[in-house]
C-alpha cells in the first residue's frame, strides 16, 4: 500500500475511536487505494479501547493494524497507541485529532464510517487479555499488567486478536473477523489473519463460559491442538 493511504487511514481511525460513550460497537469503510484495490478497514471500539485493522476486501488479504488506549472530550480525540504494524515507532505515541459525528455516520474529511453493531447481540463486548491458561487439569495464572500483551478485543458481532510488546515496541500477530455466541458455544469466522492468509474464510468453533466476569474459552486452535485460555476484562 502506498505512504499517503496509510497516512489517510490513521486519520481516519484515530477519528472514530473517539465516541466511546456512545459509539461502542463496530465500524467500516472502505477505500480504493493507488493500485485500484479496494480495502476494508474495520475498527472495534469498545470502553476506552480501539483497534483498527485494514485488509484487501476481495480475499481478506492482511494490509496493517493499530490500536490502543482512547479518551474523548468534546470534539477531540486523546489517544495513545500501544500497537502499530506498520510502523512501531508510532507506538506510545499519544495525539489529539477532531471529529464528527451525524446522522449516525462517523465523519472525518470526505470519509464516512458505516456502523455495522452497536456492541450487541454478542456476549462478550469489550478488550480482554489472557490470564490464564488451563493444562493437565491446572490452571496457570498470567500477569496482565506487563508489557507484552494479548488482548481480544471485542463489539457485538466482530473480533480481532492482538499480540503485540508495548516495551520494545514488537507487532507478533493479529487476526479477526465476525463471531457469534449462541448455547454457550463461541464461533469464530476468520477474515483476516496475518500469519497466514490462507485461513480466510474458516471458522472455529469452541464453549465459552463466564465465570466470575472471567472468560473461559475452550476447544482446539486454528492448528488443531487442544486449547483452554481465560481472559480477563480489560480495566486499564
Amino acid at each position: 500500500m502506498k505512504k499517503n493511504v496509510s497516512f489517510l487511514i490513521l486519520g481516519i481511525f484515530f477519528f472514530t475511536a473517539g465516541l466511546a460513550q456512545n459509539l461502542n460497537g463496530a465500524w467500516q469503510t472502505t477505500l480504493t487505494n493507488d493500485d485500484g484495490v479496494e480495502v476494508q478497514y474495520v475498527a472495534i471500539i469498545t470502553h476506552g479501547f480501539f483497534s483498527e485493522a485494514f485488509f484487501e476486501k476481495e480475499n481478506g488479504k492482511f494490509l496493517g493494524t493499530k490500536g490502543g488506549q482512547f479518551s474523548s472530550n468534546d470534539d477531540t480525540l486523546t489517544y495513545t497507541l500501544e500497537f502499530a504494524s506498520f510502523d512501531p515507532q508510532m507506538v506510545g505515541s499519544t495525539n489529539s485529532f477532531p471529529y464528527t459525528y451525524k446522522d449516525g455516520k462517523l465523519y472525518v474529511g470526505e470519509k464516512i464510517w458505516s456502523r455495522v453493531d452497536d456492541g450487541t447481540p454478542g456476549d462478550l463486548q469489550g478488550a480482554w487479555l489472557i490470564s490464564g491458561r488451563k493444562q493437565d487439569g491446572k490452571i496457570t495464572k498470567r500477569d496482565t499488567s506487563g508489557p507484552r500483551k494479548t488482548m481480544k478485543i471485542l463489539s457485538g458481532t466482530r473480533f480481532q486478536w492482538i499480540a503485540y510488546n508495548t516495551e520494545t515496541k514488537a507487532f507478533m500477530g493479529t487476526g479477526g473477523g465476525t463471531y457469534t455466541t449462541v448455547d454457550g458455544k463461541y464461533t469464530e469466522n476468520i477474515g483476516f489473519f496475518s500469519r497466514d492468509d490462507s485461513r480466510v474464510g474458516a471458522s472455529l468453533g469452541f464453549d465459552y463460559e463466564l465465570k466470575d466476569g472471567d472468560w473461559h474459552h475452550s476447544g482446539l486452535s486454528s492448528k488443531g491442538q487442544p486449547i483452554y485460555e481465560i481472559w480477563s476484562i480489560r480495566k486499564e
